[in-house]
């Protein structure tokens, strides 16, 4: 898992480097410069085009002047460098680095006033004006030369963080910072950038490394961690030789209804491509035809006005939700669940029913794992007008609850009981389509079903659901739910 660390923390592990590494801080600011300008190169590979660099007079602005002198050796002679002087002070890498500039032929305007700024004629803009700390919306000239900036229309790559970019705590509802086309970021990537109010600062991200201390970095206090792929490869198992279908699990789908059939079938293919040893299907007779005829390996329990589930204990993994529908009978049985004490993964109507009975959310088992998107969080804690606050009352619950929130977004934040934060990185906008939330379900019980604890299961579900997506989304605009279900197993063996 790659540690995410606030803006403090990473200004931090600068110093810690600067001085251990030992590495001179201008000598840091130099290779940061060469990362920006690698990636940068990567994809604005024609020297012709002409670029504006918006410098501020701190580290930002002393990375930005660096990468101006970068870019000019590599063949970029139509550079305009603009000082951005609406402050006296001024860090002492800036000015070394200034110094270097007035030694090239790099062209250089100094900006006193936002008025200053007549036009911007470039193709490109790289803005260096302020970096990460930020804790308040931009004000005054700032505020006046992002809103110039953006008003140009240029393609904008920043540097580490846009100007007026928080890098972690409650987003502004009106960003009036300048709006990138991508941020081309140090070692980490901000903890905001998972948030989907970013998009508003940023269209994408890129991190490059520049050499600080990673020992340092992965030994900091912090609650938010970025899963990775060798992560999820040291969690999944093989499956082994003179096994059989007990001993991967049995998981029961308890999901759909007369017009939702489609997600009790999404939910139990998906478990079936993950790998449980059994699955049974708890549907209503009328979905029995639909169920044997497209999933003939899938057993049924149809379900009636009176179902109760006898004996729990006969399944490893017990989901409901996906298409239920809310209904009297419905809430009677999910509290049947409930009140047994076995660890449930709810999702969807399941979600819809705890929120009509909170008292319910007290008694849930413990590592149970909810997976709710923004609308069914909400309904079940409270409205938010962030997604930073929705993000800590799920991290707060999770912890109180002694269970696993997996809060979907296009980067999943998986809650553990212990307070902690995981962000999937895997899933694209192809997969914005119904049905994906009842394949992820599916998933996420099979891994239950097979033995893995709730965390690892939430983890591994994310992370292969999206993946899949990801494969999918290399030759096709729109990925289905039932691509993404099918697509599990190869996904897997992959990974394996």
């Amino acid at each position: 898992m790659q540690t995410l660390l606030t803006s403090v923390q990473m200004r931090e592990a600068d110093e810690f480097t600067i001085i251990n590494k030992p590495i001179a801080s201008i000598d840091l600011m130099e290779k940061a410069a060469r990362a920006f300008v690698q990636c940068f190169l990567r994809d604005e590979f024609d020297t012709q085009k002409s670029i504006a660099i918006f410098c501020g007079k701190g580290n930002n602005g002393g990375d930005g002047l660096a990468i101006a002198h970068l870019l000019f050796s590599n063949g970029y002679f139509n550079i305009k460098v603009y000082i951005v002087n609406f402050s006296s002070k001024q860090s002492a890498d800036f000015t070394i680095n200034l110094q270097r500039l007035e030694e090239s032929r790099c062209k250089k305007v100094i900006i006193n006033h936002a008025a200053d700024l007549k036009g911007i004629k470039s193709d490109i803009i790289i803005d260096a004006i302020l970096g990460s700390g930020l804790n308040k919306p931009l004000a005054g000239a700032y505020a006046e030369l992002a809103s110039l900036i953006n008003k140009s229309r240029k393609k904008v790559y920043a540097v580490d963080v846009p100007t007026g970019f928080f890098a972690e705590g409650k987003l502004p509802n009106d960003y009036n910072g300048v709006k990138a086309f991508k941020t081309i970021c140090f070692q980490r990537p901000k903890i905001n950038f998972f948030m989907p109010e970013s998009a508003e600062a940023t269209l994408q991200f890129e991190v490059v490394e520049i050499g600080l201390d990673e020992d340092f970095i992965v030994k900091q206090s912090t609650d938010f961690y970025l899963v990775e792929e060798i992560d999820v490869k040291k969690i999944l198992k093989p499956r082994k030789l003179f096994s059989h279908k007990g001993t991967y699990g049995h998981a029961l789908i308890i999901a759909g209804n007369t017009n939702t059939m489609g997600a009790a079938l999404l939910a139990s293919m998906a478990c079936l491509y993950t790998g449980a040893g059994l699955t049974t299907a708890c549907i209503p007779q009328s979905g029995l035809i639909a169920l044997n005829t497209t999933l003939p390996e899938v057993m049924a329990l149809p379900r009636d006005e009176y179902t109760r589930i006898e004996d729990q204990s006969k399944y490893q993994a017990i989901a409901i939700g996906p298409g239920l529908g809310i209904s009297t009978e419905n809430e009677h049985l999910l509290e049947s669940l409930i009140v047994a004490n076995q660890s449930l993964i709810i999702d969807a109507d399941g979600l819809n029913l705890l929120a009509e009975r909170r008292d319910l959310l007290a008694k849930l088992p413990h590592y149970s794992i909810l997976t709710p998107h923004m609308k069914e969080f909400d309904r079940l804690f409270g409205d938010h007008d962030s997604w930073w606050d929705r993000l800590q009352t799920a991290s707060a619950q999770a912890k109180r609850l002694k269970i696993v929130i997996v809060l979907k977004n296009q980067f999943t934040f998986i809650c553990s009981a212990e307070g902690k934060v995981y962000i999937n990185p895997t899933g694209n906008p192809a997969m914005a389509q119904g049905g994906m939330g009842d394949v992820l379900t599916g998933v996420i019980a099979a891994f239950v079903a097979q033995g893995y604890p709730s965390l690892d299961t939430a983890i591994l579900g994310c992370f292969v659901h999206g993946q899949t997506g990801d494969e999918l989304a290399k030759n096709q605009i729109v990925v289905t739910a039932s691509q993404v279900a099918s697509g599990i197993s190869t996904t897997i063996q992959k990974l394996l």
